[in-house]
């Protein structure tokens, strides 16, 4: 019924004899041969979106262990060939937000969904799940557990099972018996790691130190937690890309804990990405960087976030087709995680396409305005364009949420080019004494400097990035803040020491 009511022509049955010949080979319990005699009509491959578990506890304090329940069941069945598993951040969109399971299906294009729900008190706990078919939103399957904790990770693997067998007549070829790997036997250690992913899935600041405090618990209750020193290593590298943390430290941290994950574990996606990313902005390792993503997409090709970082390599290193090529690849793997929209938009603006930019970044606030990322390269498009009046509104909201060092740098930016000059300085005063405090990056300071057509003090910003390996160096060739001086002698030098001067494209 559901191929024969597919939305593209391509997928429904080209002929009465192929639908009488699926349906007898249904009944006979064989699997149908129409797609490879015929060659004529293409199977829609089955999908599902695992949702959040609804924390049904006394204290509703459980939402880290439900949203860690369905993690790992998105993880076991994303294994599972011919089935497409929509990733966390798209399918944990609808939380809480009451929407039928209909509307959540055909917003996620996938047609099968799971919901379920935990009620956790003490060590025991009682688990439901449902699987529920998009189309007519019927229940194809369901089940209650009541089990210990320590059952867990059996519960999981007896889920993901059914889930499988239930699906198993829209699989193509025989389906393999998922397998939810425990990777820590410590059930304390399991529950912190959960937390920490749980806060460091929010990505600020705050959120990210919260979940250093829970990995580091996790390790100390179990010391070979592989995905624990994976999540460790996480959070030092988005606080180092963030510039949070001075890069040297924040990096060199992240290298070590990526490390430990595997020679824990040498096959977790999430740490080879990790080292790709180490690799790529502050090792100035690009041939390295590359191999890593590659690896880290091997074992997982659902990884949003691996095809997210490469995407912005292969930008960085002047293959622009393909980063956008990679980052449709991630918003297919994970179609509402929004930074990879607002990458979308980025990759654009360092494409000198700032129609598309502008375009690409207001159709993502559209969807949710809090996206930072996307309001900061809005602006930065807007520059490009001399159209300073809306740059400068957009680069103070910009500036309220995620924080004075880049923003401040782009907003003297705009100021300066927009004739403000003395605005301009005014902002960059104020970054040169916040540097007595904490560290202000280099690399968006030169950008200002650039702007006011002081080149001396630009280029000896830049000297200092290099020295401080400021992980934006790696944007410096594509980055159109730094055009006017692209001919200047002493940056073809500064391109030779990152190790750019091989990507001559």
């Amino acid at each position: 019924v559901e191929t024969a009511l597919a939305k593209r022509p391509e997928e429904r049955y080209q002929q009465m004899h192929e639908l009488l010949e699926e349906l007898r080979a249904i009944r006979g319990g064989r699997e149908s041969s129409v797609t490879e005699r015929t060659g004529s009509r293409k199977r829609p491959a089955p999908s599902i979106a695992v949702l959040s578990f609804a924390d049904m506890s006394p204290q509703r304090d459980h939402e880290y262990f439900c949203d860690g329940m369905a993690e790992e069941l998105i993880d076991a069945l994303a294994k599972q060939k011919g089935l497409r598993v929509v990733s966390r951040t798209s399918a944990f969109q609808f939380k809480g937000q009451g929407h039928d399971i209909r509307t959540i299906g055909q917003r996620l294009d996938v047609s099968h969904v799971l919901e379920g729900s935990v009620r956790k008190m003490g060590n025991r706990l009682r688990i439901t799940a449902q699987l529920i078919n998009v189309r007519d939103g019927y229940h194809l399957w369901s089940e209650k557990y009541d089990r210990e904790m320590e059952d867990v990770f059996a519960i999981q693997d007896e889920i993901a099972r059914a889930i499988v067998e239930t699906m198993k007549i829209q699989l193509v070829g025989e389906p393999e018996a998922p397998h939810v790997k425990p990777y820590t036997s410590n059930l304390d250690a399991y529950t912190l790691y959960l937390k920490g992913r749980y806060f460091w899935n929010k990505r600020y600041e705050v959120g990210l130190q919260q979940a250093m405090g829970h990995f580091k618990q996790a390790i100390e209750n179990d010391p070979n937690y592989a995905l624990a020193y994976a999540g460790l290593a996480d959070c030092f590298v988005l606080l180092g890309a963030y510039e949070y943390l001075a890069p040297k430290e924040a990096f060199s941290k992240a290298k070590a804990l990526a490390q430990k994950a595997l020679d824990v574990d040498g096959a977790l996606a999430e740490a080879h990405a990790s080292l790709g990313f180490i690799a790529f902005v502050h090792a100035w390792n690009w041939l390295d960087a590359e191999q890593k993503f590659k690896r880290s997409i091997e074992l997982n090709p659902n990884y949003a976030v691996a095809r997210w970082w490469y995407s912005i390599f292969l930008t960085a290193t002047g293959r622009t087709e393909e980063g956008l090529a990679e980052i449709r690849r991630a918003e297919a793997a994970d179609p509402l995680l929004l930074l990879t929209s607002s990458t979308v938009g980025w990759i654009l603006y360092l494409a000198r396409q700032y129609d598309q930019a502008i375009d690409v970044c207001l159709k993502t606030l559209d969807m949710d305005s809090n996206i930072g990322t996307a309001r900061a390269t809005l602006a930065l498009a807007y520059i490009e364009k001399s159209a300073f009046d809306k740059a400068i509104p957009e680069l103070q909201q910009a500036k309220a949420r995620m924080g004075f060092q880049i923003m401040g740098s782009y907003l003297a930016r705009a100021y300066a080019l927009s004739g403000s000059r003395d605005e301009a300085r005014k902002v960059l005063e104020e970054l040169q004494e916040l540097s007595n405090h904490q560290y202000v990056p280099s690399y968006f300071v030169a950008a200002i400097h650039v702007a006011l057509d002081e080149d001396d003090q630009a280029f000896h910003c830049l000297d200092k990035a290099y020295e401080e390996r400021d992980p934006w160096l790696v944007y410096l060739k594509v980055d159109p803040m730094f055009d006017r001086v692209q001919s200047d002698p002493r940056l073809t030098t500064l391109l030779e020491r990152v190790g750019m001067d091989q990507w001559s494209q």
